[in-house]
């Protein structure tokens, strides 16, 4: 048995900054990874000597005093990372089917209410309420502001609607299209998704939105030096599969390979209805299983990969959503015969000459049902076992017809990839640990928002939660809730003050 302050299962970002917070104020930290590589979402893997991101393609609230710089600047990570910022007049563009015009989304509230006022000269009022709301709603969450209150501030905003607010701002249907291009960032659906995840999402990269260059693994790999150089460790290949309890405490978590690591304090950043399946324990109650097991994940997506050849594809500093249809909340209610009915493309600088693409990422919606054939499969790098000719073919097929998508508005891309690969919803399930390969996890229901909140705490003393299917997903929304986590085992107002001061 081998003894720790804290021990952390699962190395994603949440296990991540969790870590780095509590080594850097004394805890000896342990954390325990089943994969190969750390960082969960913030793997990187090449492909033809090109780095691609599993799910980092950008970044908002990085510029100097904003939430996520303050936290980076805390734990020293912040100066070492290698960001470019994206287009200031426009970080995401949309584009819709018959339509000629592209959209820009600008940095800063009042460029990006300029920019749309030149394609919607009558909107000034619905944009001016839009950003307000954005603004009044991200004011009511005190710790993404980095200060101290309570759930009461954040009641009155929880149940709006995203897609009917939206809608109502104007009779613009093109308008109010346009505020929600962009909801595949958090995997919107119409009359669930609640206002609070859009405006908290949105006003981070209106702030400021920012690329990693070389990919997002780099957040993971300062952090990781964080907990080192603090006395922690860390293993890879330990695959959490039992947490055993006594009474009100853990007493130590089981890997799958026999090991048994103990901590006053534990920590899983596994997701919350895979940790109570790993846990022995009878004063978690039935109900709270139940509970949890029956939320709903968001959607997954299909993602092609794809290098492109030197020097032939001019790189946009912008990312690129694409609707073909006009209801942009409905691209996951597709048919197999109509899919895909949209698409977000996240574009690369070439490192050796930015005026040139080097890689894209295309995404597009996916429901699991569609690899159904496969879903007794488990393929990682760690342990390989391929899915079969099957699979293969499917995936093929599945990312031509995406290709043949984007090519209505870029003419050229075929000529210009040189090799693509694709990841679908089992490849995040099988890397990321959602059973149903959701990319966002936990989907929030503005019908009944406290049942898809989950608490840090659990029934047990010293078992925490952390990571993306607590409050909110994203590099933001996952930093933020290792606060929360770390602020029950640290004095919260100390900590917020430190980061406040960093």
């Amino acid at each position: 048995m081998h003894s720790y302050d804290v021990v952390i299962a699962g190395s994603g970002l949440g296990g991540l900054v969790c870590g780095a917070i509590l080594s850097k104020n004394g805890y000896r930290v342990l954390v325990l990874e089943k994969n190969k590589q750390l960082g969960g979402c913030l793997q990187t893997f090449s492909r033809d000597k090109t780095i691609f991101d599993s799910g980092v393609h950008y970044v908002g609230g990085l510029e100097k005093g904003q939430n996520l710089y303050q936290v980076f600047q805390y734990l020293g990570i912040m100066d070492k990372l290698k960001l470019k910022r994206l287009d200031m007049d426009c970080f995401d563009r949309i584009a819709f089917r018959d339509d000629p015009k592209e959209y820009k989304m600008a940095q800063g509230y009042e460029g990006f209410i300029q920019n749309l006022l030149q394609d919607f000269p009558e909107e000034e009022k619905a944009l001016r309420e839009y950003c307000d709301m954005l603004k009044h709603i991200c004011a009511k969450f005190p710790l993404y502001n980095l200060r101290l209150g309570d759930f009461g501030e954040k009641e009155s905003v929880l149940g709006m609607d995203a897609a009917a607010y939206i809608d109502g701002l104007s009779s613009n249907k093109k308008l109010t299209a346009v505020l929600a291009a962009n909801s595949s960032l958090y995997a919107g659906v119409r009359g669930k998704t609640p206002m609070y995840v859009h405006a908290l999402v949105l006003n981070s990269y209106i702030e400021s939105s920012w690329k990693c260059l070389n990919g997002g693994s780099q957040i993971g790999k300062w952090l990781t030096r964080v907990i080192l150089d603090n006395g922690g460790t860390l293993f890879k290949h330990k695959e959490v599969k039992r947490i055993v309890a006594e009474g009100h405490e853990v007493q130590f978590v089981e890997t799958a390979d026999g090991g048994r690591y103990s901590g006053k304090y534990y920590i899983s950043n596994i997701h919350p209805a895979n940790t109570l399946d790993m846990l022995e324990s009878d004063v978690i109650r039935q109900a709270y299983r139940s509970r949890i097991k029956t939320l709903e994940n968001g959607n997954g997506c299909l993602m092609v990969n794809a290098v492109l050849k030197p020097g032939f594809f001019p790189h946009m500093n912008y990312n690129f959503y694409y609707h073909d249809v006009e209801d942009v909340w409905s691209g996951h209610e597709y048919n197999e015969d109509a899919w895909p009915l949209n698409y977000s493309m996240f574009i690369t600088p070439d490192p050796k000459d930015h005026r040139f693409a080097n890689s894209l990422s295309i995404l597009a919606y996916m429901n699991i049902r569609e690899l159904e054939p496969w879903k007794d499969t488990f393929n990682t790098v760690s342990n390989e076992s391929p899915r079969g000719a099957g699979y293969e073919a499917f995936k093929t097929a599945k990312a031509e017809k995406l290709i043949d998508l984007v090519e209505q508005r870029f003419p050229v891309l075929r000529q210009c990839i040189q090799s693509y690969s694709v990841a679908t919803p089992l490849s995040f399930r099988d890397y990321i640990g959602t059973n149903d390969g959701s990319m966002y996890g936990v989907m929030k229901d503005c019908n009944d928002p406290l049942r898809t909140f989950i608490s840090a705490r659990t029934k047990l003393n010293n078992l925490f939660l952390t990571g993306q299917n607590l409050n909110l997903h994203g590099i933001l929304g996952v930093t933020m809730t290792a606060l929360l986590t770390c602020g029950e085992l640290l004095d919260m107002e100390k900590l917020l003050h430190e980061i406040n001061e960093a």
